[in-house]
């Protein structure tokens, strides 16, 4: 009989050999992603401290803040930093809004773009809900006619048939000219409808609202139908028009049904849900948006929202999509969406407007560490930078989080604080992110207020 021990002996050898070398190996990048190496030994070796090394000079140089939102920001706060110049682009429009509300004949407006980080009221919720508490108002703000999320937001009850809709995130049939300032179009066939119904659940001013409205465009005749409260419809027929118009209706609304009679090129948007003072939060999200798509919107499409839907504070909130695994530099992404912002001011005048750096995001690193995405600290500079050119306000959220590996810890939190993605926050992260910047907020409006008595002394 033949002897295999030997074999034996050689094959123990030679595997653990084989597979320590493999840990040698330089990492393996597959479509921009690095592989995890192969070590055996992880267990028992120490870590390496993996370190991202940053040339200083491929950055951005960072932005001089005024001193008013520097000196005075109390410790253990992440505070907005203004960078307006003469025209007052920042902050001040929304806090003189806030200043003056009893004078006005609407709500004070906030308007809040953003990526599937805010996807189905996460985080705008709970603003929403503070806000409204402090300020008054009610009402759940502007909802898209129809919602791959319909189900999943908690917000609001919604429901809804017959509609063909388009997204700008569309690979194939979207109509750019089309476009709302939700990025989205619907187009109804004869008998469409959408409900909206008030919510309880999750803040105490979404029960029941003053009005709502529904936005449309129509280059024929259209005939329109709301129910309110399950009770006797009531109709109203328009004639065609260039401008975008509206129907409203008013009263304690507890739930609302549009349907859609005659409808001859009609195209609408989204329907309403507010108070008629107090604050109104709109969340505008945009799942897959880098935020480049806002300078596509047509210039009248939001000059006509404007007229009937003025917003105070535009806020702007992206950067998941943009992030790259290696990327640094993201000048051009950055000079895209300074024509987007730009576009923004322009055709909504009387509003402040407030970037948002983008949030942790972590990844696996090659030895299987979770880390924040080398990049992340290279977009929040840039995006800092970007507040700074086009005279606007500043928020980063990276550091308002915790900073590096934040979203780790969020994850880790119990309860959980955000997805086993190391993306995206849930509705326990939005809550805890709303109220830090609901302070952040207020803290900004205070110091306002002081500074302008002083000036004024």
């Amino acid at each position: 009989m033949k002897n295999y021990l030997k074999h034996t002996l050689w094959l123990a050898i030679l595997v653990p050999a084989a597979l320590v070398g493999l840990g040698e190996l330089p990492p393996v990048v597959v479509g921009g992603y690095a592989l995890r190496q192969v070590d055996v030994l992880g267990d028992v070796r120490r870590a390496a401290i993996e370190e991202v090394v940053v040339v200083p000079d491929s950055l951005p140089p960072l932005p001089v803040v005024k001193p008013a939102f520097v000196d005075t920001c109390k410790t253990g706060m992440t505070c907005i930093e203004d960078y307006s110049d003469s025209t007052l682009r920042g902050m001040t429009l929304f806090y003189e809004a806030i200043g003056g509300m009893d004078t006005l004949d609407r709500p004070v407006r906030i308007a809040f773009f953003g990526d599937s980080f805010i996807e189905a009221d996460i985080f705008t919720a709970d603003l929403r809900g503070l806000l409204q508490e402090r300020f008054g108002g009610c009402g759940v703000g502007l909802v898209n006619i129809t919602s791959a999320t319909s189900g999943f937001r908690p917000t609001v009850r919604h429901a809804f048939r017959g509609w063909k809709t388009h997204a700008v995130t569309d690979s194939l049939g979207f109509e750019y000219k089309k476009q709302g300032i939700n990025g989205h179009y619907f187009i109804p066939s004869p008998g469409a409808y959408v409900d909206l119904s008030g919510q309880t659940e999750y803040a105490s001013r979404l029960d029941t609202c003053d009005q709502s409205t529904i936005y449309f465009y129509s280059k024929g005749g259209l005939d329109l139908a709301a129910r309110v409260n399950k009770a006797q419809e009531f109709e109203e027929s328009f004639d065609a028009s260039d401008a975008l118009q509206q129907m409203s209706v008013c009263g304690r609304i507890g739930s609302v049904r549009w349907r859609v009679g005659r409808a001859k090129g009609a195209v609408f948007f989204g329907a309403a849900m507010d108070g008629l003072r107090g604050v109104t939060v709109d969340n505008l999200s945009l799942r897959s948006s880098s935020g480049l798509s806002l300078r596509y919107i047509p210039e009248k499409t939001l000059r006509d929202f404007n007229a009937l839907r003025p917003y105070d504070l535009i806020v702007l909130q992206y950067g998941l999509n943009v992030l790259t695994h290696g990327g640094r530099n993201y000048s051009s992404y950055c000079r895209g969406m300074a024509l987007s912002i730009e576009r923004l001011k322009a055709c909504f005048p009387q509003a402040g407007v407030l970037l948002l750096s983008v949030g942790d995001r972590d990844h696996k690193s090659g030895t299987g560490e979770i880390r924040t995405m080398p990049g992340v600290k290279e977009l929040v500079r840039y995006q800092q930078g970007l507040a700074a050119e086009t005279h606007i306000a500043f928020w980063n959220l990276f550091e308002a989080m915790g900073g590096e590996g934040s979203m780790a810890r969020l994850v880790k939190a119990r309860p959980a604080m955000a997805n086993y993605d190391y993306t995206h926050i849930n509705f326990k992260g939005g809550n805890y992110l709303a109220g830090l910047f609901y302070e952040t907020l207020i803290y900004g409006k205070d110091q306002y207020d002081r500074r302008r008595a002083y000036e004024n002394e």
